[in-house]
This record gives structure tokens, C-alpha cells and sequence, in this order.
């Protein structure tokens, strides 16, 4: 199955695949785009070309659990993409995804202001990559 992360953003939005055995998430990449119509209408066609099969997409809850402006953005995205596509949307707690990305770029050597895209594609990745190993373990 394959499963595509996303990293929701207003100006780039992460995304990442997982291989086919849906064990690992690869493929980073961006989408560099401001309009919310064009982002819901290219992240369709991207998972209509990929043939994806499950969406999962971060969910950025306060620290406390509660959720802020940026979490409702990112529930219509779901029901939105959801709509579109006919695929399910799982949202994903992302808490510390964005500080952990800027991490492993900073620990790879990468400056912030060089590499703002890959930080959002290293975000999608991780958040797909904890889906995936939350289901090897989940009952």
C-alpha cells in the first residue's frame, strides 16, 4: 500500500511516499504554492499520478493537546482531500516534527535559510515514517 505524509504549510507543503511494503517513507519533495485551490488541485493530481492508497498528514496540536488555528487548516485539508480523492485522510500529531527536521538537517551540516523546501519534505517524511512504525506496533 502506498502511503503519501504530508506536511501541511501556507507557503511549501511537504510530502513523502512510502515504498510499496508501506515500511519506509522516502521520496521527499515540495510543493511551493500559496493558493489553497492550486495546493488541493495539485496534491490531487500528485495522488492520482502515485497512485496513492492513504494520506496522512501532520496535525500540529499545541503542546497541552488543544488545537490551534493552524490544526482546523489543516482538518479541512483532510475533509477536503478526503472529497476529492475518495482516499482516506488519517491526521497525524505532529508535535516537535519541524524541530526534529531542523535537527537532522542541522546535524547533516545543512544552513536554515539554504534548505527551507527540505525542511518541510524531512518534516513529511518523519511524520509518515512514525505512522508507519506506530502501525508495525499498534494492536
Amino acid at each position: 500500500m502506498r502511503i503519501l505524509g504530508i506536511d501541511y504549510g501556507d507557503a511549501r507543503t511537504g510530502l513523502s511516499v512510502s515504498d510499496a511494503t508501506g515500511l519506509l517513507a522516502g521520496s521527499p519533495s515540495v510543493i511551493a504554492e500559496w493558493n489553497y485551490d492550486r495546493l488541493l488541485l495539485r496534491l490531487t493530481e500528485y495522488i492520482q499520478a502515485e497512485r496513492i492508497e492513504k494520506v496522512v498528514l501532520g496535525h500540529p496540536r499545541n503542546m497541552d493537546g488543544s488545537a490551534g488555528a493552524r490544526a482546523h487548516k489543516c482538518e479541512t485539508l483532510a475533509q477536503d482531500l478526503e472529497q476529492r480523492t475518495g482516499i482516506p485522510v488519517v491526521l497525524w500529531d505532529e508535535r516537535r516534527t519541524t524541530i526534529a527536521a531542523h535537527a537532522i538537517l542541522h546535524q547533516a551540516g545543512k544552513r536554515e535559510k539554504k534548505h527551507r523546501k527540505t525542511v518541510d519534505a524531512v518534516a513529511a517524511s518523519l511524520i509518515l515514517q512514525n505512522y508507519l512504525d506506530w502501525l508495525r506496533t499498534a494492536p
